[in-house]
């Protein structure tokens, strides 16, 4: 009867210890089945949908990441599992690209929207909607524009800023042979001389700020 008892005893023991065990697992296995769901639920969406709450998004990946790569320990089966989770890795990672590749698209975007307005630019800049009845006033929002924010501007803007004044400045000399009128044509060479030391100073100042935090 004293040995039934022993036997029953260590018997509770181990249901206890495998009981205690099971949930650690499952508790772990919840984890990983999280992280993966994350991802996926996220990978689903348009990538113009999450890129303005991205800090958000990848505060919480990296969280349950941790939590997933912990949980690992607690599983027999780590091999096969640390291959699941390196998918969903990999799977996140290709998306956060592609997010990070069309905020930089919108922002370039809307960059160009505040210089010229909704007319779309295009890769090649030939601004071929630019004529000599609208040509004055184009150079008049851009140059405008560009003095208002020109000190939030990093050097990286003032360096696209150049391009996209030398572009129009192409357009501006088929639209002269087009018939720009002499107004016109004074008006924008006095935002001409305008821009040409804004741009200069500015840039210059963009840069040595740059350093200054580069260095801090």
């Amino acid at each position: 009867m004293k040995n039934l008892k022993v036997i029953l005893g260590f018997a509770i023991i181990a249901i206890g210890i495998t009981s205690c065990k099971n949930e650690k697992q499952e508790i772990a296995q919840n984890k990983i089945d999280e992280y993966i769901m994350y991802v996926d639920s996220i990978s689903a969406i348009e990538t113009s949908e999450t890129i303005q709450d991205w800090d958000k998004i990848q505060a919480n990946y990296d969280v349950k990441k941790m939590n997933a790569e912990n949980a690992t320990s607690e599983l027999e089966n780590k091999s096969d599992v640390e291959a699941t989770l390196n998918e969903s890795t990999l799977k996140y990672e290709e998306y956060k690209a592609k997010a990070i590749m069309n905020k930089a698209e919108i922002e370039e975007e809307n960059f160009k929207k505040s210089l010229f307005g909704e007319e779309i630019i295009g890769k090649d800049k030939t601004f071929s909607w630019v004529n000599k009845d609208n040509i004055a006033a184009i150079y008049e929002r851009f140059v405008t524009t560009v003095d208002k924010n020109k000190d939030s501007y990093s050097r990286e803007d003032w360096d696209e800023i150049k391009l996209l004044y030398e572009a129009l400045d192409t357009r501006k000399n088929t639209v002269e042979n087009e018939g720009l009128s002499s107004e016109d044509n004074k008006k924008i060479a006095a935002l001409k001389i305008k821009f040409a030391p804004m741009y200069t100073v500015n840039r210059m100042g963009a840069k040595s700020d740059e350093n200054a935090e580069a260095k801090e």
